[in-house]
């Protein structure tokens, strides 16, 4: 069975090794002692955000503060090529939904989309706000599939902003129910024409969901003229809630992550 895992800053864990002792404190640290009950000599892992493990055990626990001693040190590397969910607002919570699945399911990265149909609207504070939710809501979800990296959470874009984020991308794929070819069909064939290369820069792959009242056709055109394909998930139409997690199972599968 996996540790339970927690969260501390790059800095907080920076430079410590086998041996070292640490003291998790703050909202973690609280956690820890308080709602898991954590006791000494029990297993942990305390992760950074970015990638670095700590395998520890719990040498004591008191008012809030889990202090643990270090047993191994790991650095998980990143895949070779890195998932951008760029998800729609959508109504019911069904947005956060999708970014919390994604996330346990292994999503490198979520971005915020002001849709033209999107019911719910970042104006604003929320437009602020909004953001800093979704990042709890992916910690949260990182947290609970005990993944040593939480993804990131880029802010609120439109139409130009995800154009953007398409020609800077090395796929771009629009998950839309009028696609003609199916999205392993499309992951089959850009994997079949990526030439060897001994860069160690990943690749970067986004797959772009609409909110429930769909992409306009306006959406759809701009994002084909930036470089995007669309590509279809299956027979029948996703919830905006399960089109992106839907994806990343199936290119995880596709393109040798899982």
């Amino acid at each position: 069975m996996s540790n339970p895992v927690f969260y501390a800053t790059p800095a907080e864990l920076a430079g410590l090794g086998p041996g070292a002792t640490f003291s998790l404190d703050g909202a973690e640290g609280k956690h820890a002692v308080t709602v898991k009950r954590l006791t000494v000599g029990e297993p942990v892992d305390v992760c950074d955000g970015a990638g670095l493990r700590l395998v520890c055990s719990v040498t004591g626990a008191e008012k809030g503060v889990l202090n643990v001693e270090v047993a191994a040190v790991m650095a998980e590397p990143a895949h070779n090529v890195q998932f951008t969910l760029i998800q729609a607002l959508a109504k019911g919570d069904r947005d956060e939904l999708a970014i919390e699945t994604a996330t346990e399911l292994g999503i490198d990265a979520v971005v915020p989309w002001q849709a033209e149909r999107s019911i719910v609207r970042w104006k604003m504070d929320k437009a602020v706000k909004g953001p800093e939710k979704w990042r709890q809501v992916v910690a949260a979800a990182a947290k609970q599939a005990r993944r040593a990296t939480i993804p990131q959470v880029g802010a609120l874009v439109g139409t130009a902003g995800i154009c953007e984020l398409i020609k800077a991308a090395d796929l771009a794929l629009i998950l839309h129910e009028d696609a003609t070819e199916s999205l392993a069909v499309v992951a089959r064939a850009w994997t079949a024409a990526q030439a060897p290369t001994e860069s160690p820069a990943p690749l970067q792959l986004l797959m772009i969901v609409g909110p429930e009242g769909g992409m306009s056709d306006a959406e759809v055109h701009a994002f084909r003229q930036a470089g995007a394909q669309t590509a279809l998930l299956g027979h029948h139409v996703l919830r905006s809630s399960t089109a992106g997690p839907a994806a990343v199972v199936l290119l995880s599968q596709e393109l040798g992550r899982w």
